[in-house]
Parts: C-alpha cells; structure tokens; sequence
C-alpha cells in the first residue's frame, strides 16, 4: 500500500504578507499533487478552508499518522504554523516545507530547508515544472530519513513517539472511508434530495470526520433542502456549528425558508464577531433582496427602505473584496430597481465587468463568473453578448438553484425603468430559458 503524504496549505486564492495575490489550488494541482504521485504516494490535502479553518480530531491524526507532509509557508497562515508545529513534535523527519520565492519566513522556521517557487502577476507558479522535479526528490529521500523537525535536531535525546505502534490499519481505513463517503455523495446530490437524506441516516453526525460533514451540509443545499441545512446545524458539534461558512450557509438557509430576521441576525453577528466579507454582505443582501421583493408586491411602503438596504449592503460586500463581483452585480442591478438614477451605478458597471475578467484569466471559470457577464450584458442591452453568455452559463451549472436567481435578477432588470419596447422580449426569451432549466 502507498504511503499518504499530507499537505498543508490555504485553499483558492490568498494574499501573502507583501500583497502579492497567490492562487493555492493552482499550486496544489500543478506542483505538490504531480509531485506527491512522481514520487508513488497518496496525497491528502488539509479540509482547512472547506471546514472553516477549525483544527479537529481528523487534523491531528493526519498530521500524526501520514508518513509524508508538505506544508506551503507563503501566506505565513497561523494555521498551517500551527499545523507544522504539531507535525515537528511528533515526526522527526519526512516534513518538507515549500513558499513562494520572496516570502519572508519568520525567524523560527528560516533555517529549514524550504523548497522555493516563483509566483506570475496572476499569482500562478512560473516554473512549476522545476519545483515539481524538486520537490518529488526531496520526498523520494524521505524514504532514507534524516531529522528535519527542529525539535529533533536540536534535542537529540528527546524521546521520539512509536509511531509504528499507533493504529495505523484503523487510521487507514478512516482515510478510505471518508473519501468513500464523499464520493457517494457526490452521486447522491445528482440524484436528489431523497437520496442525500439516505445517506444522513447513515452518517454519526457528532463523531464523522468534519469535511464529510460539511458535504452532506453543502448537498443539501445543492437540493434545495434548506430545512434539513437548519436541521443538521443543531447537530453538529459546537465548534464546527460556529464555523464562517457553516453560520454563513446558515444564513441562506434560513432566508430561503424565509426567516428573513433569523437570517439578518445571524449573518450581522457574523459581521461582528469576524469583520466585514463580501461573501456574508453577498448573503445579507440578498436577504434585504427578498424583503424588497415581498414589500413591493404587497405594496408596503417599506419596500423603498429595504431596496437601499440591499443597494447599500451589496455595496459593503463589493468595497469588502473587490475581487468578488457576486455583491458587485447584485448593486449594479439593484440600482436600476430604483425610481431615480443611481450616479453610482454607471461608475461600478466597468469595474464589476473589470472584477469578472480577471477572474476568469486566473481561474478555471464557474457559473457566477458567466451568468455574471450575462446580467452586465442584458443592463447594457447587448442582446448578442447576452447569447453567448446565456450559453456559456448553461453549460456550466453545478447546482439546480443557480440558474433560478439569475432568471430572478434579469426578470427585475426586465422589469427595471430602462429596459423597453424590443428588448424586453429578448430578454424575456433568455429569463425563460433560465427558469426551465431551473424547474424541468
């Protein structure tokens, strides 16, 4: 059997201490996963960001059991330090850092031996074919060890754990089956909710590994289960229950079964407690969104409050992280709900159009970044690129609730005071190809 080796990084795109934006799935793909398989292991990648950054049981018995880790040091992460020293004071040896070339390493791990790559203005590796070849020699000299860890060196009567007489059979099998069960229910999300509420009845919420927890959490939302979402959050464990991203989904939740209070509350303690996000103001203002909506078509008078609460909160999210264009669109649109002109609305148009293009030359594109475009392009008029990103967006559809709030929003700007006389039916045609697909 293949030795696991570990690894130890942020996930998606980050800013190291001088600035420089560096996108780690890029890094993971393209240098440390060849060169994990180059040198005949089994790569497992930390379930930090996908578990919200908690350091859980699973965490410390991968960094105590695999024989191999790779810890990526650029961002100077305080998790993955703290990651690393746990690694050191249990294995003396076969830990291999790596950073991006002009990172400042701070004085207690600078004298390790830390492999170096270079990083492109997009925040890509430039000579990832090198480092790979490096990087898969140093692990292959693993295999004839000498101490790496600190500790060790520098102590060299300290005892050293047995680590041959931990249950590495028993540790084994958790690997296995937690990529099992995240395998099945990637299957069980195609197939419906039906199926991934089966495979909850199989799961002990309490004792499963987080990262499968938060799977199940995430299919349900890729089903449209909002209820069984509320429903898990109450079994969790508390420390994952407090997570960004589970309060965040929470939130979405919450809002879809409209509990809009319930929803506000929980995401402005968010707001509070971790400072401001584009993706929790993205949420908050879809919240102000659907009571707008719903105020507006009863006619109460406080749907004007609620369309500048969702303007302005929107606004946050968009100033929070100007990279994000999801709350960007979603003001520009927003504005032209408005009875008046917002003098803002033509200034933000280039630069959400502007946040959108940059995305998609430094990452694989997803459904937002085209349906994104599209919405820009029916605020234009421009029904020929409204086509294409039509296509584009339809093509690229993860989950089945995506394709409905871009119909929402088109239909508002449909409906919005500069839309008129041919173009609404154009538009028309693309907001019902939007909802069938969404409602087959």
């Amino acid at each position: 059997m293949k030795p696991y080796c570990f690894v130890l990084m942020p996930f998606g795109k980050k800013k190291d201490e001088v600035g420089r934006l560096v996108d780690f799935n890029h890094i993971y793909e393209g240098i440390i996963k060849p060169a994990i398989i180059d040198a005949d292991l089994i790569s497992i990648r930390a379930d930090e960001e996908v578990v919200g950054g908690i350091i859980h049981k699973p965490m410390f018995e991968r960094l105590m059991m695999c024989d191999y880790a790779i810890a990526d040091l650029t961002t100077a992460n305080a998790n993955v330090f703290y990651e690393l020293g746990v690694r050191h004071g249990v294995r003396p040896h076969s830990t291999i850092p790596i950073a991006g070339s002009g990172t400042r390493l701070p004085f207690d791990v600078s004298p390790l031996r830390t492999i170096l790559y270079d990083i492109d203005p997009l925040g890509l590796p430039s000579n990832f074919k090198k480092v790979r070849e490096i990087l898969t020699k140093r692990l292959k000299e693993c295999r004839t060890p000498s101490d790496d860890s600190p500790l060790y060196q520098l102590l060299t009567d300290f005892p050293r754990p047995d680590i041959k007489h931990l249950k590495t059979d028993t540790f084994r099998d958790i690997i296995e089956y937690s990529q099992k069960m995240k395998g099945i229910l990637r299957v069980a999300r195609k197939k419906g909710n039906d199926a991934v509420a089966e495979i909850e009845k199989k799961i002990s919420i309490v004792n499963a590994d987080p990262a499968i927890v938060i799977d199940l959490y995430l299919s349900y939302r890729a089903v449209k289960n909002w209820g069984a979402m509320v429903s898990l959050v109450e079994k969790m464990p508390p420390p994952l229950k407090q997570t960004v991203l589970v309060q965040e989904q929470l939130g979405l939740a919450l809002n879809r079964l409209e509990r809009h209070d319930d929803a506000e509350q929980v995401l402005k303690d968010l707001i509070s407690n971790y400072g401001p996000s584009s993706e929790t103001y993205g949420i908050l203002g879809r919240v102000y969104k659907d009571l707008w909506l719903k105020a507006k078509a009863s006619g109460n008078l406080a749907a004007t409050g609620y369309l500048q609460k969702a303007i302005d909160t929107y606004l946050q999210g968009f100033e929070a992280d100007w990279r994000d264009a999801y709350p960007g669109i979603n003001a520009v649109t927003m504005m032209e709900m408005k009875e008046f002109p917002d003098p803002r609305q033509k200034e933000l148009i280039p630069v959400v159009h502007y946040a959108v293009k940059r995305r998609l030359k430094s990452k694989t594109p997803d459904y937002w970044d085209y349906a994104t475009l599209l919405e820009l392009a029916v605020l234009s008029k421009n029904k020929q690129l409204a086509t294409e990103y039509l296509g584009l967006s339809l093509a690229a559809i993860r989950e089945i609730w995506e394709p409905e709030t871009t119909a929402k929003n088109i239909q508002m700007i449909k409906e919005g005071r500069r839309i008129r006389g041919e173009d609404v039916n154009w538009i028309k045609t693309i907001e019902d190809h939007l909802t069938a697909v969404a409602n087959p």
